[in-house]
């Protein structure tokens, strides 16, 4: 139990929409060429005591309905990723100042305070450093971005398939590069029936919107 937010978000960020808490999602995917099952519902609890500006950026998008009807743009074994809109943009484009709109990279290292923004883990020289929220389980829900700009992200965001050989945890080239800011809890296994294509009906909140 949390009886007020543990940290303050730096304030170059603290104009960003910030969950401050956790918020438990619903997405509706329409599923095509599968004769077992038109739709699939999955679960997802994002937490925004790990990664505030990460988690709310997402949640703001779903509030905006950014995501409903965007189709499945990778699913390769290895991740399903979506939010590419339409167009010449790869990310969001704030209506307020009609550029995209971007976050920085938030990783929370086991044993401080605070996230670490804008570096990797490697960059920093922390090697041995844990996160905590690391690429672990089927379905761990990330942030994409440009593998040379650290703070590119906007709207992109993966599951991965987990696979103990190729990504062990702990141990993996992922943790400490990529902003994890959730995990998909039910249905999770069907991420990987998912097809370039599919179709994102829809992404919901179901609760904790008062968190952000």
């Amino acid at each position: 139990m949390v009886d007020k937010f543990p940290f303050d978000v730096p304030k170059e960020y603290s104009d960003k929409p910030l969950l401050k808490g956790r918020a438990t999602v619903e997405m509706k995917v329409k599923i095509k060429d599968n004769p077992n099952f038109d739709d699939i519902v999955f679960q997802l609890i994002l937490d925004g005591y790990n990664a505030p500006v990460t988690a709310g950026n997402f949640v703001d998008l779903v509030e905006r309905h950014f995501y409903d009807g965007m189709e499945i743009q990778r699913a390769d074994g290895f991740v399903v990723q979506t939010g590419d809109p339409e167009g010449p943009a790869e990310g969001f484009v704030d209506p307020g100042t009609g550029k995209i709109r971007t976050i920085p990279l938030e990783i929370m290292v086991d044993g401080d305070r605070s996230p670490i923004y804008g570096a990797t883990l490697e960059e920093l020289g922390r090697y041995k450093a844990q996160t905590k929220l690391p690429f672990n389980a089927f379905g761990t829900m990330a942030m994409a971005r440009d593998e040379f700009q650290n703070n590119s992200a906007s709207s992109q965001v993966f599951w991965l398939l987990k696979e103990s050989e190729v990504t062990p945890s702990r141990s993996n080239i992922l943790d400490g590069r990529y902003a994890v800011f959730g995990y998909v809890t039910e249905n999770q296994d069907y991420l990987a029936d998912l097809k370039v294509g599919d179709v994102i009906e829809s992404i919901r909140v179901v609760s904790g919107i008062d968190n952000l």
